[in-house]
């Protein structure tokens, strides 16, 4: 599970039958400070999320068993909306 940023949407007029009625969101994978790690990915949204949304994302294997999921080719999936992150050293 990591922390990301929404930062864009994907249209795809064509898809697996097992993503039609998925919303697909561009996110950019965070630090906990808030900076950047790694490049964007494409994720599933589950939970309704929006641009600028800070977000929780699963991937791999987990990422299938999110909420409508199951049997999905998914490898990235959207499954909280982050109101606040704490970190205590």
């Amino acid at each position: 599970m990591f922390l990301a940023r929404v930062v864009g949407t994907v249209v795809a007029s064509r898809k697996d039958d097992g993503l039609v009625g998925t919303k697909l969101l561009v996110i950019q994978p965070l630090r906990p400070d808030r900076t950047s790690s790694g490049p964007p990915l494409v994720a599933v949204d589950t939970v309704d999320a929006g641009i600028r949304d800070r977000v929780l994302i699963v991937s791999g294997s987990s990422a299938r068993m999110a909420s409508g999921l199951k049997d999905c080719p998914v490898d990235a999936a959207i499954v909280g909306v982050v109101d606040t992150v704490e970190v205590k050293e």
